[in-house]
């Protein structure tokens, strides 16, 4: 039996007024309820691998900043922070809300949010990866006054885990967001020789060989201090003893003496975890001349 077509409140075909007015309505809660984030989409200059889902080598260029709302009201949610056999695993989980038409207009190029992409949330200093896109959560909106804008609900439910960061490129030109991800990285420390001339700079790219183009390794600077040392991330190549140039301060030339991955990181933040120094700190309570710790000699 079908429905009176003169009240018909779930059209198959059309966009009611009533479902734009709820959809501009939830536009407005999550402005007035919500926070400001940046969604980071990914790139990559590799194949991915699809069997594992992963790409060898992830860049974050862009940043774009959303207003986006946090269902978690208590605490995070997933299985929290524990040590296991690999060491210190942060399994930190949040669910946020975005709308559907804002995330459109705000993220030139992109019809939805995409597993693998990032959210910077400043309010926690936080990086996070989504897991999963779900678009028709019930406990957000089920199809209120039918289906809605584009034949589904009017907003996005990312699921996203505590991203554990592994040297993926990313700078997007948000000074916010490049400011602390710059702390995430792996250093290596660049001992110096005495003499030389000239200073290094922050964030400069410094470099081994005749010209940076033909450089056999580059990076840049983390921290420097005169006459001792130097560090740097996001190392290309490898460091020998020998000259160390500077791009920026032309005249800044010193001589490595000793090149060294083992620099100690300053773990600012929590989501941070040198595992190094838990196997350290495991290495004076735990035996390990035992050859059969299960059975007998």
């Amino acid at each position: 039996m079908a429905t009176n077509f003169y009240f018909n409140n779930f059209p198959a075909n059309q966009i009611t007024s009533e479902q734009l007015l709820v959809e501009d309505l939830v536009i407005e809660a999550l402005k007035i309820y919500g926070m400001d984030v940046y969604y980071l989409p990914r790139t990559t200059r590799d194949e991915v691998d699809y069997l594992f889902g992963e790409d060898t080598l992830k860049e974050y260029r862009t940043a774009h900043p959303i207003e986006m709302y946090l269902e978690n009201t208590t605490a995070m949610d997933g299985e929290g922070d524990f040590i296991s056999k690999f060491g210190l695993e942060i399994r930190d989980e949040v669910t946020m809300l975005v709308s559907r038409l804002r995330f459109r207009y705000t993220v030139n190029g992109y019809t939805r949010p995409r597993e693998g992409d990032l959210i910077y949330v400043p309010m926690m200093t936080s990086f996070f990866e989504i897991t999963n896109v779900e678009s028709e959560n019930n406990q957000a909106m089920f199809y209120t006054l039918g289906r809605g804008r584009g034949g589904n609900v009017y907003v996005y439910a990312l699921q996203m885990k505590q991203f554990v960061f592994s040297s993926e490129i990313i700078n997007t030109g948000v000074k916010e967001i490049d400011v602390v991800i710059r702390d995430y990285y792996q250093k290596t420390r660049l001992s110096l020789s005495a003499g030389g001339t000239g200073g290094y700079l922050n964030d400069e790219i410094v470099y081994q060989g005749s010209s940076l183009a033909s450089a056999n390794a580059q990076a840049l600077v983390y921290d420097y201090l005169p006459g001792q040392y130097v560090d740097v991330y996001r190392v290309q190549g490898n460091f020998t003893t020998g000259l160390l140039k500077g791009n920026t301060s032309t005249s800044t030339s010193r001589t490595i003496s000793v090149v060294s991955d083992a620099a100690t990181m300053n773990n600012v933040f929590e989501d941070i975890f040198d595992n190094a120094r838990i196997e350290a700190s495991s290495d004076g309570i735990i035996d390990f001349t035992e050859q059969n710790p299960f059975g007998e000699p």
